[in-house]
């Protein structure tokens, strides 16, 4: 069952193998996930499932939100994801889909938000070198000249300057499972995720497998 599914990041940590070998990891809640509805070629044009995550209170959803789940029997739930399949009918509504989705070996993406740093200058943003730091230099962080001269006098589109820094989506990816608890739906990956603790993470599994 080829699915991405929805988790929250609980920390990073270390652990040492068999060798003594420090490893640093990342340790993922996956789910428990719901299938909330089901996409077909026939119906919709393409084939995808749309999974729920997080219970909450029901007061806390939309109308809309509430109605969506609440006709088809489902509990409120925060987050809805949508994530396409090649065999939507190997679902069904009420589905519940755990971390034994995964198997410890495989390689897996994880998409998330990276921390938001707010706004930062050139030197942090873009690692620019700084100016001359002796004294009378008045140039130590600026960027200096950013026009390109009379010719065609005016500054090129995506020119690097400062503005805001991180809080943008980004996919790490060929993550390794080094251990996953079926107990408390936790999964161990070699490496980090982006976001912060408790930061809500898109985890895509692999077709392939490792050695």
């Amino acid at each position: 069952m080829c699915i991405s599914l929805l988790g929250t990041k609980v920390g990073m940590t270390q652990i040492f193998n068999t060798s003594g070998l420090c490893i640093p990891v990342t340790i993922m809640q996956v789910g428990p996930c719901i299938i909330t509805l089901i996409k077909t070629i026939e119906s919709d044009g393409y084939n995808a499932v749309q999974l729920g995550y997080k219970q909450i209170s029901s007061h806390l959803l939309t109308n809309a939100q509430f109605g969506h789940l609440n006709h088809k029997g489902l509990p409120s739930l925060k987050y809805l994801y949508e994530t396409k399949t090649d065999s939507p009918k190997s679902f069904k509504i009420g589905q519940i889909i755990t971390a034994t989705n995964f198997k410890i070996g495989e390689f897996i993406n994880v998409s998330g938000l990276t921390i938001g740093r707010g706004f930062s200058g050139y030197q942090k943003k873009h690692h620019f070198s700084r100016g001359p730091m002796s004294h009378g230099c008045k140039n130590h962080r600026k960027p200096g000249s950013i026009g390109a001269g009379t010719t065609p006098g005016r500054v090129f589109p995506g020119k690097k300057m400062a503005g805001r820094l991180g809080n943008n989506n980004t996919t790490i990816r060929n993550l390794q499972i080094l251990d996953i608890d079926t107990n408390k739906d936790l999964v161990i990956i070699k490496g980090a995720v982006p976001g912060k603790v408790g930061n809500i993470v898109k985890i895509h599994p692999t077709l392939t497998l490792r050695s």
